[in-house]
């Protein structure tokens, strides 16, 4: 308390005179000590993340109408942008460093190659039949799957299939903006190379080593197949106590970091009726679901998540997530801001 009145005991701008007040604006200074209690709150942050709630019921006939509206030649990248409320619809975050969008691929179309600054993964929401080329590797799209297209790396986007597929972009843009570090490039098709990634990495523990060498890639391997992901939680959970967590980290197979730079990537099973307490940490967190239907409590927010439904919880706040089946596992694919936390120094675990 005493800590919070020497906070409110400080000076404010109006109680400056207003000659004193131009004089520093004409300067291009400003005084500290008015703002100091907004920039460096007591005992915990001040967050514009608000929990929200973006159903895919809602989303997906959008998406469709917006293929109707404009071709992929006049968008490039044909995304509806789920924009947290907290930071303004106009900056298209999540949160403070999370930028979240659904993207849509219609048969036959190709969304040109590029490369950006910001880090991106893709997590397959609906469809068959597209792929994803990065640096060469072509990257099939299945329901579930989690696709990198890290910082600097050339991508695009191709369908061969017959329905529609659309899939969720996780990208660290907000941060890389801020930074006034985000642009991209164009280039031109890539060529197909031979081999890929997940097969060479397709046994835990096991790292491919011809002629008695490992790889020097910062990303070995893009694509991480739901199908492998979702056998080894199952797997997990016939080996765990009926209430522990079950939990995944997609990481950088070689040295076993995080699979990008700036933010984490998880899956998570809730077995049948499970309710989860996850701690407060620092980190503000995304939850897409999946399989199942899940209960979300954030702060004084309840959703109730279907499948392909996404939320988002600001940092420092515990979340408890409830599997609504008595009978079926619920999956929940999760991204968060840890590895840039964990870079910055200032992580932490408040459980």
């Amino acid at each position: 308390m005493q800590e919070q009145d020497r906070f409110d005991s400080l000076g404010r701008l109006e109680d400056l005179p207003q000659d004193y007040r131009d004089e520093l604006t004409r300067k291009n200074l400003v005084p500290l000590w008015p703002s100091l209690r907004a920039v460096l709150p007591p005992g915990i942050p001040a967050r514009k993340t608000e929990p929200t709630y973006w159903p895919y019921a809602a989303i997906r006939p959008l998406l469709l109408k917006a293929g109707e509206l404009t071709p992929i030649e006049k968008a490039e990248r044909r995304v509806l942008v789920l924009a947290n409320p907290g930071h303004g619809l106009e900056k298209m975050q999540a949160s403070a460093a999370m930028y979240l969008g659904m993207q849509l691929l219609l048969p036959g179309e190709l969304a040109p190659t590029h490369r950006h600054t910001p880090n991106a993964v893709r997590m397959v929401v609906e469809g068959t039949g597209a792929w994803t080329l990065v640096n060469g590797e072509k990257c099939p799209m299945q329901r579930g799957d989690l696709i990198l297209t890290p910082t600097g790396l050339w991508h695009e986007h191709g369908h061969d299939g017959e329905q529609p597929v659309i899939w969720l972009d996780v990208l660290d843009l907000p941060m890389v903006y801020y930074m006034e570090a985000s642009y991209h490039v164009e280039g031109p098709s890539q060529t197909v190379k031979a081999g890929e990634g997940v097969k060479s990495y397709a046994r835990g523990g096991l790292r491919p080593s011809p002629v008695f060498e490992r790889t020097n890639q910062a990303y070995p391997m893009l694509r991480y197949p739901w199908a492998d992901a979702r056998a080894a939680l199952l797997e997990m959970a016939s080996d765990a106590s009926a209430t522990e967590a079950v939990q995944i980290t997609y990481v950088q197979p070689e040295t076993g970091a995080d699979a990008q730079n700036i933010l984490g990537f998880y899956a998570l099973m809730l077995r049948p009726g499970q309710t989860l307490s996850l701690p407060a940490r620092s980190p503000a967190q995304v939850f897409h679901v999946i399989e199942g239907q899940v209960k979300a409590s954030i702060v004084d927010s309840t959703f109730t998540l279907s499948e392909a439904d996404t939320c988002c919880a600001p940092g420092y706040e515990k979340v408890s997530l409830t599997n609504l089946s008595a009978g079926q596992a619920a999956f929940i694919f999760i991204a968060d801001e840890s590895p840039l936390h964990r870079k910055l120094g200032v992580y932490e675990n408040r459980g």
